[in-house]
């Protein structure tokens, strides 16, 4: 797990971004989850605010796509 310290003007949205290349796949639910009062800050938050940020999850196997049998 990482720590980030906010600037002025991030959005949980946007560190989801910065740090996991998408606001997908419940990134953004992730990090309010490790972080229990951060939805209360409001959506623009403040600098200084320390954040956990949860390790990505594994990305899930793929057998690929077969366009001729």
């Amino acid at each position: 797990m990482q720590t980030y310290k906010t600037k002025d003007g991030d959005t949980v949205d946007f560190i989801a971004w910065k740090f996991y290349g998408s606001e997908a796949n419940r990134n953004m639910e992730r990090i309010l989850e490790a972080n229990p009062g951060l939805s209360r800050l409001g959506a623009v938050l403040s600098a200084g605010i320390e954040i956990n940020l949860p390790d990505a999850p594994a990305p899930a196997a793929s057998d690929g796509v077969r366009l001729w049998d």
